[in-house]
């Protein structure tokens, strides 16, 4: 592999790494968001922490 296509790759990688983990906030900022009150958004927070 020359170079320039490892380079490429690690480009590639860290660009989806970094859309996969800012998909995954907004899910989980929606999920939080959709709480109705503030013990049901406790308990979600502390399962989202599990995960």
């Amino acid at each position: 592999m020359t170079p320039y296509a490892a380079f490429f790759v690690y480009l590639v990688n860290n660009l989806v790494r970094g859309l996969l983990d800012r998909a995954e906030h907004e899910r989980r900022d929606r999920y939080l968001a959709s709480s109705v009150d503030l013990g049901e958004l406790e308990r979600r927070m502390r399962l989202a922490d599990n995960d």
